[in-house]
């Protein structure tokens, strides 16, 4: 072990920064996270229903891979020896042999941790403690870390998160590493050889478009948190993704508003963490998270992120490019009332000036399908008019018709 560890650190030195593992997150990661809904009241009982509801439900199926237990698993003090210890009264069988039965159910168990002295809700954090934390974590089965932000007084974030993303290499198991900063400090300029995914704003909250103040920081509602990112695609891509938050699907939204949230997160290639408590999702809900053709635009292997072609009164155009000259394009209605539309393909070129890839409707038909509605909705020779609902989408894929 001493001898592997010698080697990782070295490698850094020789190449100047830290390495992360690389083939993992070719797509967006996909998975549950327990923050959301739970925040600190996780148990070992919740885990093993989640894993099993993930199964299920189809979700697992479906592609949702990392179950993530964030803050609280920890005991308040680490051991005699300085090792992190489960909370014995909540994770009586500990950690390792939860990950043997979260692996049993064919899905990947994640755990949090904080960069700083203490985790954003009061336990003992990483600082100082890198290579023996990841060790651990290693021998527990650990597949994915989530690192947060809180208590860092006096950190280097950049150095912070190298230095984890080194003591994971030199524990020798792959796991996708997760910076959580909330995009203060600029990660997407310097994260992608050390971390698989980044977050690029703060908190998510439970509502569609709107801002929940603190005194010195708010939370924000998957709208709010959809304006920050556009400017940030050129630094995403296989293997070193944005992260705009976890998903807030089923908690609180309406079905109309969950649809509009998930659709976005998709055309952002964002990761796709589900929060709700998925023992009790409705059916609606669990009929849109685990719907295969709109997944399949967030998980495209081209893993380029949709970009805003137009905005005008409550109507947004987004507009993602994929694999095999297909496109996605969202039209995407943020106000209280339906909004009719007409759009026609000839009078609005569109072309992914960071890519390069351009809708060529000149030389080419295109048919439109909605992805959303299940059903073809014409093609690029003829204007596509319809009507969007408030906080919702209209969703199509535009796939290259042959020629006759």
């Amino acid at each position: 072990m001493k001898r592997m560890i010698f080697s990782a650190l070295l490698l850094s030195f020789l190449t100047g920064h830290a390495q992360k593992f690389s083939g993992l997150a070719a797509t967006p990661p996909m998975g549950w996270n327990s923050w959301n809904t739970f925040q600190l009241k996780v148990d070992e009982r919740l885990v093993r229903d989640m894993a099993n509801v993930m199964v299920s439900s189809g979700m697992r199926d479906a592609g949702y891979t990392y179950l993530i237990i964030d803050d609280g698993w920890m005991s308040m003090s680490r051991d005699s020896t300085g090792s992190l210890t489960p909370d014995k009264d909540r994770f009586p069988n500990g950690i390792r042999a939860l990950a043997d039965y979260v692996h049993s159910r064919g899905l990947k168990l994640g755990i949090y941790n904080c960069a700083g002295t203490r985790t954003c809700g009061g336990f003992p954090g990483t600082r100082g403690y890198e290579f023996q934390d990841a060790r651990l974590y290693a021998s527990w089965g650990i597949d994915y870390l989530k690192l947060d932000w809180c208590n860092t007084d006096g950190l280097n974030a950049k150095e912070a998160y190298s230095t984890m993303s080194e003591a994971i290499r030199a524990a020798g198991r792959p796991m996708v590493f997760s910076i959580c900063e909330w995009g203060t400090n600029r990660p997407w300029d310097w994260a992608a050889p050390i971390a698989h995914l980044w977050r690029t704003a703060q908190d998510i909250y439970r509502c569609f478009d709107c801002r929940y103040d603190h005194p010195t920081w708010y939370w924000a509602g998957p709208m709010q948190i959809l304006d920050l990112q556009d400017a940030l695609r050129k630094y995403a891509g296989p293997g070193h993704w944005n992260d705009p938050d976890m998903l807030e699907v089923g908690n609180g939204l309406s079905l109309p508003e969950s649809r509009a949230h998930f659709s976005m997160w998709c055309m952002l290639a964002a990761p796709l963490i589900a929060g709700n408590d998925l023992r009790r999702m409705s059916p609606e809900i669990a009929k849109l998270l685990t719907d295969r053709e709109v997944i399949a635009v967030d998980q495209d292997s081209l893993g380029i992120e949709a970009f805003r072609y137009s905005r005008k009164d409550s109507l947004e155009v987004w507009c993602k490019p994929l694999r095999g000259g297909d496109w996605a394009v969202c039209f995407l209605n943020r106000g209280a009332h339906a909004h009719a539309l007409t759009f026609d393909w000839k009078q609005h070129p569109i072309l992914d000036s960071i890519n390069g890839p351009y809708l060529r409707v000149f030389e080419t038909k295109y048919r439109l399908y909605d992805l959303w509605g299940k059903q073809p909705r014409g093609n690029t020779d003829e204007p596509f008019s319809g009507a969007v609902p408030p906080h919702d989408v209209i969703l199509l894929r535009l796939t290259e018709q042959p020629k006759e």
